[in-house]
């Protein structure tokens, strides 16, 4: 997801590690330097992991009948898109730099930003989807089965990637038109540079932080009715911090991870700020990294995940039908 960033032919050199640019023609060339492929070896490990991580996550959930719950349906979508991420958009990202598509948006970088604003939008709304879910989980426990039950939950996953690919048609959309009609494109540089960040992130963030902000609160309010009813101090003020914790991780890393690349996505619409073009490459590649580290919060964290992790690396399920497994 690239805006159009100014370039300073000045610094052209400093485009990438991996690129150079021609003094006389201003022609991008490969720079097959160390530092090159040492960058090269680090975003293939991210992607090797990132991939790895999401597929045990996607096994788990398929094998395992225990975990075919309605929330795990949304975590299996989320897994789909971030393993999609590792798949595609690492690789694509890895050979069609932010900073090389900016010079030459040919079909391969126009593919790459495709599947970039795609999977990357799919990922923060099932984010946003699960937060919904757990919103109802812990503040509604009552009716938690009547309101999210799996038909409710494929409608959300349908929604996440229906929306998903709509910005995705319309980033790319506006960007062709962009180029035919120059600076007569009020339309679609509105929808690309505005709506699009929108929906993308500061719609489902916005949301994200007043659900879990609720949950945390009825979360609290629960722990101190325990504590005046049955007097165990010890064990609520554990499940407080555990609650907290968790919160915090979760909201954290997403933030810590997108919020960087968006804030630098939005300054380029101020015609007096100018971002590097190493720092908005540096914070794409964080940004993906989210997908990488959804599988150790998402999953990772919940011991009946470490339980369906260790039996799938040991081997164990190769051995025996052991699907209808007690996990917790």
């Amino acid at each position: 997801m690239a805006p159009d960033i100014p370039v300073n032919r000045t610094d052209a050199n400093d485009l990438h590690p991996c690129y150079k640019i021609d003094k006389g023609s201003y022609i991008v060339k490969s720079n097959p330097s160390t530092l090159c492929v040492l960058l090269h070896i680090f975003l293939g490990s991210l992607s090797v992991v990132t991939v790895c991580g999401n597929l045990l996550v996607i096994i788990s959930i398929i094998y395992f009948k225990q975990l075919h719950t309605p929330t795990n349906s949304l975590v299996l979508s989320l897994a789909v898109a971030d393993l999609l991420v590792g798949v595609l958009v690492f690789p694509l990202s890895m050979r069609f730099t932010v900073s090389v598509c900016l010079f030459y948006q040919d079909l391969f970088c126009k593919v790459r930003d495709s599947f970039d604003v795609t999977l990357s939008t799919a990922s923060i709304l099932n984010l946003c989807c699960i937060s919904i879910d757990r919103y109802y989980a812990v503040c509604q426990p009552l009716t938690y089965r009547s309101k999210i039950n799996i038909h409710v939950v494929v409608i959300m996953i349908l929604v996440s990637w229906s929306v998903s690919f709509l910005v995705a048609v319309g980033f790319l959309n506006a960007g062709l038109n962009h180029e035919k009609c120059k600076e007569d494109c009020i339309s679609e540089l509105l929808l690309a540079n505005i709506l699009g960040p929108v929906l993308s992130f500061y719609l489902p963030v916005i949301i994200m932080l007043c659900i879990y902000l609720k949950i945390f609160l009825v979360a609290q309010r629960h722990g101190r009715s325990i504590q005046n009813i049955t007097k165990c101090g010890a064990t609520v003020s554990k499940m407080e911090k555990k609650a907290t914790k968790t919160l915090a991780t979760v909201m954290g890393v997403f933030l810590i991870c997108w919020l960087p690349f968006f804030l630098c996505f939005s300054f380029q619409l101020l015609k007096q700020v100018s971002v590097p073009l190493p720092v908005y490459e540096t914070l794409n590649w964080l940004a993906l990294c989210n997908s990488m580290l959804n599988p150790f919060i998402y999953a990772f964290f919940y011991s009946w995940f470490r339980s369906a992790f260790r039996m799938i690396i040991s081997g164990k399920i190769f051995h025996g039908n052991l699907a209808n497994t007690k996990l917790f």
